[in-house]
């Protein structure tokens, strides 16, 4: 922070309304308006994301009573809420009914995976003039992490529209690498580089707090080098290598979240917010399912027994993360989101799979302060439109949001200074809140 004047406003305000005017003058008076800043139902989120556009009709939209190559392979099950229904696949979760909210009225008019998953992780549509910032790289942003963890991580890696767009490097997700199922698993750049030890990573780190003070004699403003810092401490830091370490678990609670990489890294997800990281992404690939849909949602390879595809992973992993979370006072304070880019074409095709279906499709949301045990929104008789209510990635965005305490209408700047508002045309999901 630099020298503040005597109107509040630090030395960086200043240059600002000399640069820009009555822009940034207007922008004072809009922001002294606002009032007191939006309650903060969920300290944290955790997002799941489905990679390649998970099926509505095969997990949480299924159509019973519809011809078959529409209704699909699967039947659907009754729910701890009546009602409720979802894919037989998916029993644990649905013992959780009255903790999750189901949006079956997702809507996106962009049905190429690029400009999809960036439109969904960002709630801006893609322009070529401007990168947006993903989710997780407002969140880094806007709000302070624990001090010794990231303040965004994606496990075990994550899409590059999930990153910091014009926020900068900075803002990019700390990514852990490997796979959290694997018993030698090890969390990437963790450890110090071989010959490196503590003492010289110390030496390196005085090194750079002299020039930056050499700096900061020439340019008041010129800010300490924050990633080393954060490397620094993780590396040495024994805190910091404990919230990686899935062994410190109990074996009975491992099995909860099964034994495939996505448990695992819902798991791991699950001890970084609980360790005050407030956005974690896990990456969920392999939903692209234009072909052989059985074996990739069921079985999950040709020829293995039933159960390690992926929707029961998913039901595992979803079911384990959200009533650990419960059992640990944590729900209420942790927003989970799970969904993908888009759902899946109405019709079967040729392959025995379904293609790209942005019109409807759907997502799960719990705890962080939303109302659980309902469906909001419908898509119509074949799963190919929404029936009513539909939600845009840009209302789930305004919502997200406003579940963190950001104002979605708040303004972020570029690196040129250029004002952009996080989220200018969302709305928030009516009934959620």
């Amino acid at each position: 922070m630099g020298p503040t004047l005597r109107n509040g406003q630090n030395r960086r305000d200043f240059l600002r309304v000399g640069a820009f005017g009555s822009l940034s003058l207007a922008d004072g008076i809009r922001l002294r308006a606002m009032g007191p800043p939006l309650p903060v139902r969920a300290k944290s989120c955790i997002l799941i994301w489905l990679d390649g556009g998970p099926s509505h009709l095969e997990t949480f939209d299924l159509k019973p009573n519809v011809p078959d190559d529409v209704r699909g392979p699967f039947r659907q099950i009754a729910t701890s809420v009546p009602g409720l229904e979802l894919c037989e696949h998916l029993p644990n979760l649905a013992k959780l009914a009255g903790h999750f909210t189901l949006v079956r009225s997702m809507t996106s008019p962009l049905g190429e995976h690029g400009i999809a998953n960036h439109y969904l992780l960002t709630g801006q549509k893609p322009s070529p003039a401007l990168e947006y910032p993903s989710y997780g790289s407002v969140i880094s942003h806007l709000k302070e992490g624990s001090g010794l963890l990231p303040p965004y991580i994606a496990v075990p890696d994550f899409r590059p529209t999930a990153g910091p767009g014009f926020l900068g490097a900075s803002h990019r997700p700390f990514a852990t690498g490997g796979d959290p199922s694997k018993p030698d698993f090890q969390v990437r750049d963790l450890e110090l580089f071989p010959r490196v030890t503590p003492q010289r990573a110390q030496r390196r780190r005085e090194y750079l707090g002299l020039f930056d003070s050499f700096q900061k004699s020439i340019e008041a403003e010129a800010p300490a080098d924050q990633g080393f810092e954060q490397a620094f401490r993780m590396t040495v830091s024994p805190k910091a290598k404990e919230a990686f370490a899935l062994s410190g678990e109990k074996p009975e609670t491992r099995q909860k979240y099964g034994p495939r990489t996505l448990g695992q890294s819902c798991l791991l997800a699950r001890r970084l917010v609980e360790r005050g990281v407030p956005f974690v992404t896990v990456l969920n690939p392999g939903w692209d399912t234009h072909d052989s849909l059985i074996v990739q949602l069921r079985d999950g390879y040709s020829g293995a027994k039933q159960g390690v595809g992926l929707i029961p992973s998913l039901d595992l992993a979803l079911s384990g993360l959200i009533g650990d979370l419960a059992e640990r006072g944590l729900l209420d304070s942790t927003l989970v989101v799970a969904m993908g880019e888009f759902g899946r074409t109405p019709k079967l095709n040729a392959r025995a799979g379904r293609d790209h279906w942005p019109r409807v499709f759907s997502l799960l949301l719990a705890g962080g302060g939303i109302k659980g045990g309902q469906v909001i929104g419908s898509s119509d008789r074949v799963g190919e439109s929404p029936k009513n209510q539909p939600v845009t990635p840009s209302d789930l965005a305004a919502t997200i949001y406003t579940l963190l305490g950001i104002d979605p209408k708040r303004e972020l700047h570029t690196s040129d200074g250029r004002p952009v508002v996080i989220n200018p045309d969302g709305q928030i999901i009516q009934g959620l809140i």
